[in-house]
């Protein structure tokens, strides 16, 4: 580790092959807590290259357990977490919404590092059970619409430095990581991410794939469509800047999507919303992020048939019943 933490001081780059042998050696406990402190800290004072993000992803996919969901259409929705603006969760109740409107949905999810309420603080609170069992998740995706693959479950190199990443507090390449490694394979993807850099680099590396995606970054920072800014969706085929405005919706103040200062309260605003008593600005948030979803998996579908869709996924409780369904 020490001549690879010299090189990258020297404001050197990692090859691709270089940097797959690091993170297997990192699984392995190969490194002390000071050596993978400073190995991750070096990716937070320069962007990280293709090459790099590339690696550490086929490290993780060799290394993880894998589960063949492949007789479902499933699509992940996820963000990568790290932009510290501290909203409810989005993503979740969004696919709770997706899987509401009958299509199926396989999470993947962990808990918050750089937020209060990651999605698996979300689901532990709630009371759902950890598994990585196929059968399991594949009887849950038959009852619910929904399973939910919690990170540590099916990474051991991210258990291996789950200690250092919570210590530091703050977004590494693997919050980066995190939606790239669904070990489920998911046939369709939305995911959110926490910059333009990064944006970017997704789209290069979802591109070499057979997925169905969206790529969302809101202007303003945040990794979902927040619906406070306009927001830069990437897709295979393109790149458009979408406003609120231009999907008939108001411009939100953040303020309007705080997630609560604690797991309780955020679990709080997750239920009343999935109880049908969300604010307007909740609803149109995770309902924006659901019909995007939607038109993922059916190209064809406008915005404003899908975002109907989610309306009544949510207002008629059939998302809340795909949580019930879920946790039993």
């Amino acid at each position: 580790m020490k001549t690879v933490l010299n090189k990258l001081f020297q404001q050197q780059r990692l090859s691709k092959e270089e940097a797959k042998e690091i993170l297997i050696k990192i699984a392995s406990e190969n490194y002390n807590t000071s050596q993978l402190a400073s190995f991750l800290t070096v990716f937070l004072m320069r962007p990280i290259s293709v090459n790099e993000l590339a690696g550490f992803r086929e490290a993780l996919l060799e290394l993880a357990i894998t589960i063949d969901l492949s007789e479902f259409n499933t699509i992940d929705l996820c963000g990568t977490g790290g932009d510290g603006k501290n909203t409810f969760n989005i993503s979740t109740l969004t696919s709770f919404i997706v899987a509401g409107t009958g299509n199926k949905v396989a999470k993947h999810g962990n808990y918050g590092v750089s937020s209060v309420s990651g999605s698996s603080n979300m689901l532990a609170y709630l009371g759902y059970k950890f598994t990585n069992s196929e059968a399991t998740l594949k009887q849950q995706l038959d009852k619910a619409n929904i399973c939910f693959l919690h990170a540590p479950l099916f990474h051991p190199a991210m258990k291996a430095v789950a200690p250092v990443r919570k210590e530091l507090g703050m977004k590494t390449f693997f919050n980066m990581l995190g939606p790239l490694v669904n070990p489920s394979h998911p046939q369709n993807q939305l995911v959110g991410v926490f910059n333009l850099e990064v944006a970017r680099i997704y789209n290069y590396l979802l591109q070499e794939t057979n997925k169905n995606y969206g790529i969302v970054y809101s202007l303003d920072g945040y990794d979902e469509i927040s619906l406070t800014s306009a927001f830069k969706l990437f897709t295979r085929e393109n790149e458009q800047l979408i406003s609120p405005e231009s999907l008939h919706l108001r411009k939100l103040q953040q303020s309007e999507i705080f997630g609560g200062n604690s797991v309780k309260e955020a679990a709080k605003i997750f239920v009343a919303i999935l109880d049908g008593n969300g604010t307007e600005a909740q609803n149109n948030v995770v309902l924006a992020n659901a019909a995007f979803a939607l038109k993922i998996i059916d190209k064809s579908k406008s915005f404003e048939t899908a975002f109907e869709e989610a309306k009544d996924s949510l207002l008629s409780l059939k998302a809340k019943e795909s949580l019930k369904k879920l946790v039993l």
